[in-house]
C-alpha cells in the first residue's frame, strides 16, 4: 500500500477528512480524465444530474458563499463544493471544500479540500476537449497562462497529441525562473515565447489558462482549424476572447444548460451581437456519448468552461474510491 494512503486510512474514520496536503499526495494516484469521462457519459445519458450553480450573500456584508451541486445515479453518490468568499479586516479569507454523500445510505462518505481539485478537474475537463475536438495531426500547442492551473493542462495534455513543439507565454515568466523550470520540468518541449503573438502564431491548438477579465488573444490570430480552450475567472462577464470570435468559429462548451449562461463572451455576444446559444454545436456530455457533430476545422473551434459542481463530485468519487480500494 502507498505509504501516503495509509497514513490517511489510518487517520481517518467514516467519513474520510481530507485536507490539502492529503488531496495531494492522492491526486497523481488518480486518472482524473478518466473519471470526468465517465461523468460526462453519465450526463449525457440522463444518469448525472448538474442544476445551476447558487450564490448566497451572507448577513451584515459578511461575504458570500456560491454552491456547485450534483449526482450521479450510477455511482449512487450526490454532493456539492462549497467556495466561501469571507470578507475579514484585511485580504478575505477564500476556500472551496467539495462533500460527497451516499445516495443508499444518505451518510457522508467523504469532505475535501477542493483547491488543488479543482485545478486538476479544470486542467482535466479541457483536456478531454482537447482529445476531442483538436485535428488528429496537432503538432503545435500553445499556452497562454503561467500559473498553477496552466501548470496543470500542460501535464493533462501532453500526451494527448504528438506535439513537436510546446510554446508557453506570460508576461510574468521572464522575471520567474522557479516556474520557468517547473514547465520544462514537467515537458522539455517547452519553449518560452516573449508575446502572445509569437507563442500563438501557427499552433494548433492554444489553450487560455488566465485569470484575466479581458481578452488575452485576438480574433486576426486565429486561423481556420486551431482550436481555442478558455476557463477565464469568476469576475463578472470575464472573457479571454472577444466576444466576436463566437460569429465566426465552431463554439463548444462543458455544458449546453448552464455555461452560456455565465461565460463572459457568450453574455456579451448573445446581448451586444446577433450570437444565440442555440449555436453551440455541442458539449462534452455530447461529444462524449457521440450525439453531436465534430469540427469540421473550416473555422476556429472555440471550446469554454466555466466549472462544473459535478467535475468536482466525479473526482471527489474517484479519491474516496482509490481510500476504498487501498483499504481493501
Amino acid at each position: 500500500m502507498n505509504s501516503d494512503v495509509s497514513h490517511i486510512l489510518s487517520h481517518n474514520r467514516a467519513p474520510v477528512i481530507l485536507q490539502q496536503d492529503q488531496v495531494k499526495a492522492l491526486l497523481p494516484l488518480l486518472d482524473v480524465k478518466d473519471e470526468l469521462i465517465a461523468m460526462f457519459r453519465n450526463l449525457g445519458q440522463n444518469n448525472a444530474v448538474q442544476p445551476p450553480q447558487t450564490l448566497t450573500l451572507l448577513p451584515q456584508d459578511a461575504g458570500d458563499f456560491i454552491t456547485y451541486s450534483g449526482a450521479m445515479a450510477e455511482q449512487q453518490v450526490f454532493g456539492a463544493k462549497l467556495s466561501p468568499y469571507l470578507v475579514t479586516e484585511s485580504k478575505p479569507v477564500i476556500t472551496a471544500w467539495t462533500s460527497l454523500m451516499s445516495q443508499r445510505t444518505g451518510q457522508p462518505l467523504l469532505w475535501c479540500d477542493s483547491a488543488l481539485l479543482t485545478t486538476e478537474r479544470t486542467a482535466g475537463t479541457t483536456a478531454v476537449a482537447v482529445d476531442y475536438l483538436a485535428k488528429a495531426g496537432s503538432r503545435q500547442l500553445a499556452i497562454i497562462g503561467s500559473g498553477a492551473i496552466a501548470l496543470a493542462h500542460l501535464r493533462h495534455v501532453k500526451n494527448l497529441r504528438q506535439w513537436q513543439t510546446i510554446r508557453v507565454y506570460s508576461p510574468s515568466l521572464a522575471a520567474n525562473e522557479k516556474r520557468r523550470a517547473e514547465f520544462t520540468a514537467a515537458d522539455a518541449r517547452v519553449e518560452f515565447c516573449p508575446s502572445t503573438e509569437t507563442c500563438v502564431d501557427g499552433a494548433d491548438v492554444v489553450m487560455l489558462c488566465t485569470s484575466s477579465g479581458t481578452p488575452v488573444v485576438s480574433n486576426d490570430l486565429l486561423s481556420p482549424g486551431v482550436l481555442v480552450t478558455s476557463i477565464s475567472t469568476n469576475l463578472a462577464n470575464a472573457h479571454e476572447v472577444p466576444p466576436s470570435l463566437l460569429l465566426n468559429a465552431d463554439v463548444y462548451c462543458d455544458y449546453k444548460a448552464t455555461t452560456p449562461d455565465s461565460a463572459g463572451e457568450m453574455v456579451i455576444a448573445n446581448t451586444e451581437l446577433s450570437w444565440h446559444k442555440e449555436a453551440i454545436k455541442g458539449d462534452l456530455p455530447g461529444l462524449v456519448n457521440g450525439s453531436c457533430p465534430l469540427p469540421d476545422f473550416t473555422r476556429p473551434v472555440f471550446f469554454r468552461s466555466i466549472g462544473l459542481g459535478l467535475e468536482d463530485i466525479a473526482v471527489a468519487y474517484g479519491l474516496w474510491k482509490l481510500l476504498q480500494n487501498q483499504q481493501q
